[in-house]
């Protein structure tokens, strides 16, 4: 299949989506909704959301409905980039090729930029009209484990590491956590709310969970192989930033040429957990070669 194709396609619809959620900018007060916005439509490659619905695909369902629910993915991944770059975290000046949002709107308008993203999530989740495809049950299901993903036992927790071990010698399960934490956990939530969408059984669910485990390691690898070896007008942000603050990475460990061997090995395992379904789910295979593959 023409995987580039796919996520063109798929990223169109997710933008239509996020379009549909997402107040105009004059709306008042006018300067949240702008910087919001800002950064949500700031050329992101809809990952998350499109993982969701290859998930439900995989599964014989139809994606179309699961858009609101796979939009409020890329609403708390971007709230999650707005607050990443400010200057008391990893203090970065561009993202996606162009300033970040505190740069741009100033800290405070930023920081609450990142919080009306990731309340509208939920604001989204929670509307019965939204979602009057979802059974009340899954959909609680849904929000426990997108809300899981998103807080100290997910993303904050591996953020919540990340920063503490800047500049120190720590060991590599603790940068496994990191990984799995930081960046893993929303991408594993992704792939089962695309399953839970899609009423999986728990045979397909493990499957699906295995496979989202190691496509997460995957994206992580990758974007610390593409931190040393990326072009910044390509990856959008300035190159070995990593390095200049004192972080360990894969290739910090294993050097690049063992590092891009076991994102290989990792993509192979998220591949094999997939054995057993037919190929509507060739769209997640490709998926995750293609997050290896990426040049940003």
């Amino acid at each position: 299949m023409d995987i580039t194709s796919y996520l063109s396609r798929k990223k169109d619809s997710v933008d239509k989506a996020l379009e549909k959620l997402m107040p105009p900018p004059k709306t008042f007060p006018s300067s949240v909704h702008e910087a919001m916005r800002y950064s949500l439509f700031a050329g992101g490659k809809r990952v998350r959301p499109i993982l969701a619905m290859a998930a439900a695909e995989a599964l014989g369902a139809k994606s179309a409905g699961l858009l609101p629910l796979a939009g409020t993915l890329e609403l708390i991944h971007t709230y999650s980039l707005i607050h990443d770059d400010l200057p008391a975290m990893d203090n970065d000046d561009f993202r996606r090729g162009r300033p970040t949002c505190h740069k741009v709107y100033g800290e405070a308008i930023a920081i609450l930029a990142g919080d009306g993203l990731l309340n509208m999530a939920f604001e989204v989740l929670s509307d019965p009209r939204r979602l009057e495809s979802v059974p009340a049950n899954r959909l609680i299901a849904i929000i426990k484990e997108i809300s899981t993903a998103s807080g100290v036992f997910g993303m904050v927790g591996g953020q919540v590491v990340d920063m503490e071990s800047e500049g120190k010698d720590i060991d590599f399960p603790t940068l496994e956590y990191i990984h799995t934490h930081k960046t893993g956990a929303l991408i594993r939530a992704s792939v089962r709310v695309g399953a839970l969408y899609a009423r999986a059984g728990k045979r397909h669910f493990t499957a699906l969970t295995r496979y989202g485990e190691m496509v997460g390691l995957a994206f992580q690898i990758a974007d610390d192989i593409l931190d040393i070896t990326g072009k910044q007008e390509e990856i959008g942000k300035d190159v070995g930033s990593d390095i200049k603050k004192g972080k360990r990475t894969f290739p910090s460990f294993y050097g690049l040429e063992e590092s891009r061997r076991r994102a290989v090995e990792v993509v192979d395992k998220a591949i094999t957990a997939l054995k057993d379904f037919d190929r509507k789910a060739d769209p997640l295979r490709e998926l995750a070669k293609y997050i290896i593959n990426r040049g940003h």
